[in-house]
């Protein structure tokens, strides 16, 4: 029965990633104006913003002007429910579980925008840091939040001139720095080493299907490939250490 209540809270959360996705893009406001139809500007009623459910019951048309609503909508309502009733089962009830599920679903609107725009608005990155940072249950673990994420940041910006001089081009943008970051606040220094060679391994099939194509096609997206590869490695944190353990002694 709690994880139904889990579920709702992450779908409702998901339902302002929506909102998150489709307006910070475009510099909009996430507060106002108020929710409304994106064909025919009609404010929308309050049972028209149910999470998933209004999606169904209005068969995916605005209750106004007929215009089809996209199944991202419901989409993301559902994976930000099933982020939270995963962090949940893993991590249980504590506030811990609920920051690793909050900066799971920036990191998913993150991905999202990358996907579709090809940009990392700085505002939901900072703000994915700065919940994995503090997403503790003692000061010790906040202060181990916070060392893993500087380790990570402060190697990733050295990583990044060197490369950038090796290969005289901008070899990685200052969002990467702050996801590696991110991820090394929620994984720590090992495991979140893990998760970005995960990353890498996950990108390299899309990567080599872009090859041939336009310069712009080939702008391949990195952040979704790397939030799969941080939360496989959460999720089987377990195994993934045994498997080191047994790999180096």
């Amino acid at each position: 029965m709690e994880l139904i209540y889990v579920f709702i809270l992450g779908s409702a959360i998901g339902s302002f990633l929506n909102v998150l996705i489709l307006r910070t893009p475009r510099d909009e406001s996430v507060s106002f104006p108020a929710s409304h139809c994106m064909s025919c500007n009609t404010p929308l009623r309050i049972w028209h913003n149910i999470p998933i459910l209004s999606w169904i019951f209005l068969r995916g048309k605005c209750a106004f002007c007929g215009e089809k609503i996209s199944v991202q909508y419901p989409f993301i309502e559902f994976l930000s429910g099933i982020i939270f009733v995963l962090s949940a089962l893993k991590l249980g009830l504590t506030f811990q579980a609920f920051g690793v599920a909050l900066t799971f679903d920036l990191l998913l609107a993150l991905s999202v925008i990358d996907f579709r725009y090809k940009m990392v608005p700085d505002s939901i990155n900072l703000s994915a840091l700065t919940v994995a940072m503090l997403s503790a249950v003692s000061l010790e673990q906040l202060g181990y939040n916070i060392t893993n994420a500087l380790l990570f940041a402060g190697g990733f910006t050295l990583l990044r001139f060197y490369l950038s001089y090796a290969i005289k081009k901008e070899a990685m943008g200052e969002a990467d720095i702050m996801i590696a970051a991110t991820m090394g606040a929620l994984l720590g220094v090992q495991l979140g080493l893990v998760a970005i060679f995960l990353g890498a391994v996950l990108a390299l099939p899309a990567l080599l299907l872009t090859q041939g194509e336009t310069e712009d096609s080939k702008q391949l997206p990195f952040i979704p490939f790397l939030a799969m590869g941080c939360w496989i490695v959460l999720m089987f944190d377990t195994t993934v250490t045994v498997y080191l353990a047994g790999l180096y002694g």
